[in-house]
């Protein structure tokens, strides 16, 4: 059984329906590395598909560690550029389950590509990132490599929505 702490009753998917994964991806250092993604069943196909894209175009993602390398704390993994799937957590600021619940949202490179919500911008951290004209390394853009890979397998980019930024954020429902 997977070790998911971040797991909770009120606000997850069954733990039978989890499963790790272990993807390729190239670091900011430009060498090859390998991490771990806690991911739906039915979403593991697709995020693969994804990240080989991303790997094939040799996107750079800072690390991708289980959100429980940072005792399920999503603010702690975002400050860290953690690149994170399943977080058995609420919408922020609502009492609405995250896709991230249910193992079907992705966060990439969140220090680069950070939430904005209300005038917040999280990680907090994260303000030099807010200005997205920008050309940073890790920095997800409309139609670059990053978003036409998740648009290829049906997973919409958070900075496309209008009513708060994700840019960080992909999921296999949109939000």
């Amino acid at each position: 059984m997977i070790d998911v702490g971040s797991w909770n009753t009120s606000c997850s998917v069954s733990l039978d329906d989890l499963r790790l994964v272990t993807l390729s991806y190239w670091g900011f250092d430009d060498r090859p590395h390998t991490g771990e993604l806690v991911l739906h069943r039915d979403a593991v196909n697709a995020v693969a598909s994804a990240m080989r894209d991303l790997y094939a175009a040799r996107f750079p993602i800072r690390r991708m560690v289980t959100v429980e390398e940072y005792d399920a704390d999503d603010e702690t993994s975002m400050r860290a550029d953690n690149t994170s799937a399943f977080n058995g957590r609420f919408v922020e600021g609502t009492t609405t389950c995250s896709q991230h619940a249910y193992g079907r949202a992705i966060d990439v490179n969140p220090l680069e590509n950070p939430m904005v919500k209300d005038g917040r911008v999280y990680p907090a951290t994260a303000g030099a990132y807010v200005d997205r004209s920008q050309d940073v390394e890790g920095m997800i853009h409309p139609d670059d490599p990053v978003v036409r890979a998740f648009a290829a397998v049906g997973w919409p980019w958070g900075g496309d929505w209008h009513s708060l930024k994700d840019y960080q954020h992909f999921s296999a429902t949109g939000r």
